[in-house]
């Protein structure tokens, strides 16, 4: 068994690519130093994004989830951030009633130019992930995949 403080969190991380890919690409431009535990992946937009990625990033053995996307109002999409918004209050309340603690899955809303924020953000989930320890995340009916 692994004592938290020798535990490394797995994190998937879904980023808008017009909003916080771009506040992270800055961050790495600017050289700014957070921690290596998120596993980035570029989507079009949160909106679109399927709230059976975030089930799927937990089958797969994430210990956390991240979203994060355009500030409301800000979207490249008009509106596809309050969409996004609106279903992952649902997620969330989901996810807690099937057991997975609250501080695995974070939303953000990170501009590209927001390159600290991005740093403090990933800080932030990556502490609140290693806190818990590993994830022990299962829905009835489903099988974690060894």
């Amino acid at each position: 068994m692994t004592s938290n403080s020798d535990f490394e969190p797995r994190i998937a991380a879904f980023f808008c690519n017009w909003c916080t890919y771009g506040g992270a690409d800055l961050a790495g431009v600017s050289r700014l130093q957070y921690p290596p535990n998120i596993q980035v992946i570029r989507i079009p937009c949160t909106g679109r994004m399927s709230p059976k990625f975030i089930l799927q990033a937990f089958r797969n053995g994430a210990d956390g989830v991240w979203v994060s996307g355009c500030h409301p109002g800000d979207c490249h999409y008009i509106a596809g951030n309050l969409f996004a918004r609106r279903r992952f209050a649902i997620m969330r309340n989901l996810l807690e009633y099937c057991g997975l603690e609250q501080g695995r899955l974070h939303f953000s809303w990170i501009s590209s130019a927001e390159a600290s924020k991005f740093q403090e953000t990933v800080i932030k989930v990556t502490e609140s992930v290693s806190n818990l320890g590993p994830a022990r995340f299962l829905l009835k009916g489903m099988e974690q995949v060894a």
